[in-house]
């Protein structure tokens, strides 16, 4: 065999383990690492500190309704569970077993730090969506997998606990469990997305937000605008809603002109809220320094993970804003943001922090008088049903276009 036959053959194979690793994440799981590795410690931890453990095994699943989880074993028994944003599922998943199988094999879990860094800086091609959401993913399993060594709540290994309880919001009014705030869209007969609304679809989403606050007056309510609507149509409505009190305005427009945001901002007195769609630190930084948000929404699953979610409060605190994690994901995401609120103290509400997950062998203690109580056990606290997950893999649900059904122009969602 010459030497480009030799070459030819080598492409082959490495063409076939990456296209088996991709599809193998796209319906659901794949792992990487010694698979039956003996643990050497007693299951589930806590170990010495001093004692030496390292990481064996990477594995991500995709869920039907498009979550993203990752698995990362140890031969410790000792295991973490994070996840991953969800719109980019199958490249989340791909990406995340890529860098366990280059880096993270072989490593010591703990130096969460070091590890986030190492991931990030890295890539000569730093940041963006989906490497900042694996890197999300990762880190929240690696402070699972540090807290349970540790035999601690991960807030425990960051200063805290800084509050009691947490409290939280949802989408709709629960008085069984006290819920004291809530979250909606600005709709009328349709949500206003065009580019300039007139005097009747304003009409009507002031209307109908007016009737909610006159139907639950002993609630906070905050307009999410998601930013779907125009800056033309934006500036119409913070005027027209702000008698009212919203609570807050969130996304009122996209946060990718900071600028935008920022002069919309000074047109009203209620404050704005952004963040779902901003990654790392370095994201965060224009919208404090330009005034575009008062409070801050950062989703652990996507700008970073625990460990940038703890700098980025600790930057918004120097503008006195809070934060106020947003979270439309499963237990891991609601788990891993508790813990933040648990060691910070510019936490200011948990977005759907009332919901349940099925997926828990143990459910998180309830929702009582509008706060959720900060999770006691390792790591993030919860546990993971693996039987339930696993049955829920499968082909995850797709995020399509979307489209104005008077002229069909694409518009935002």
């Amino acid at each position: 065999m010459n030497s480009n036959d030799k070459t030819s053959n080598h492409r082959r194979k490495f063409l076939k383990n990456t296209i088996a690793s991709v599809a193998a994440a796209s319906v659901g799981i794949a792992g990487l690492g010694a698979s039956n590795a003996k643990p050497r410690f007693k299951t589930g931890g806590p170990i010495n500190p001093n004692d030496k453990i390292k990481i064996t095994k990477v594995e991500t699943f995709v869920l039907k309704n498009s979550w993203v989880f990752i698995k990362i074993s140890t031969d410790a028994g000792i295991t973490g569970w994070g996840e991953m944003l969800k719109d980019d599922a199958k490249a989340c998943a791909a990406g995340a077993l890529e860098i366990g199988n280059s880096y993270l094999i072989g490593k010591d879990p703990r130096p969460v730090t070091h590890h986030w860094q190492a991931i990030h800086r890295g890539a000569f091609y730093r940041g963006g969506p989906i490497k900042t959401a694996i890197s999300s993913g990762i880190d929240q399993a690696l402070w699972d997998i540090t807290g349970k060594c540790f035999g601690v709540p991960a807030y425990k290994l960051m200063g805290g606990p800084t509050r009691d309880k947490v409290l939280v919001y949802g989408t709709k009014p629960d008085y069984s469990v006290g819920l004291k705030a809530i979250k909606v869209g600005p709709k009328g007969s349709r949500t206003p997305f065009k580019y300039t609304e007139g005097k009747k679809m304003v009409d009507e989403v002031v209307e109908r937000f007016a009737a909610l606050r006159a139907k639950h007056p002993d609630l906070d309510v905050g307009i999410d605008f998601h930013g779907a609507v125009q800056p033309t149509t934006a500036s119409l409505l913070i005027e027209a809603l702000e008698p009212h009190r919203p609570w807050f305005y969130e996304e009122v427009v996209q946060a990718l002109n900071v600028d935008v945001m920022a002069d919309l901002a000074k047109k009203t007195h209620i404050p704005f809220a952004t963040g779902e769609r901003v990654f790392t630190k370095w994201g965060f930084r224009e919208i404090l320094e330009k005034g575009a948000a008062m409070i801050l929404q950062p989703d652990v699953n996507y700008a970073g993970g625990i460990t940038e979610l703890k700098i980025i409060a600790g930057m918004a605190e120097a503008y006195y804003a809070p934060i106020a994690p947003h979270n439309p994901n499963g237990p891991c995401s609601l788990a891993a943001s508790l813990q933040i609120a648990a060691c910070v103290p510019n936490f200011m509400v948990q977005e759907r922090g009332n919901r349940e997950h099925d997926l828990l062998k143990v459910p998180l203690e309830p929702v009582v008088d509008g706060y959720r109580p900060i999770p006691k056990g390792p790591g993030l606290g919860i546990t993971i049903d693996e039987d339930k997950l696993m049955d829920q893999v499968g082909e995850p649900k797709k995020y399509g276009p979307r489209f104005d059904k008077d002229d069909n122009s694409v518009i935002d969602w």
